[in-house]
């Protein structure tokens, strides 16, 4: 069983160009599952935590299609085979 991350186009630069990161294992919670994600990809982890270890104001992560700001936030449980999308806010003119 393998715990997926989408990584959209802005952030792809960081996981080494790669939409999928497959993460062996069973992370209980969202927060487990990102810190495997930073080790694979550190580069990351600024771009969607702050210094004190808080989602940014302007990424939305979704597992299993949910809005991670309302199943718990970092404290999110996580299924075996859960997706975590990461969706950090774009703007232009």
């Amino acid at each position: 069983m393998a715990l997926r991350f989408l990584i959209p186009g802005p952030l792809q630069q960081f996981s080494g160009e790669r939409r999928e990161i497959l993460i062996e294992g069973a992370p209980a919670s969202l927060s487990d599952a990102l810190a495997v994600l930073w080790q694979e990809c550190p580069a990351i982890r600024d771009r969607v935590v702050t210094e004190t270890g808080e989602v940014r104001p302007h990424v939305n992560i979704f597992v299993d299609g949910e809005s991670a700001r309302y199943t718990g936030g970092l404290d999110t449980p996580l299924g075996e085979e859960s997706e975590i999308a990461i969706f950090p806010a774009l703007s232009g003119g």
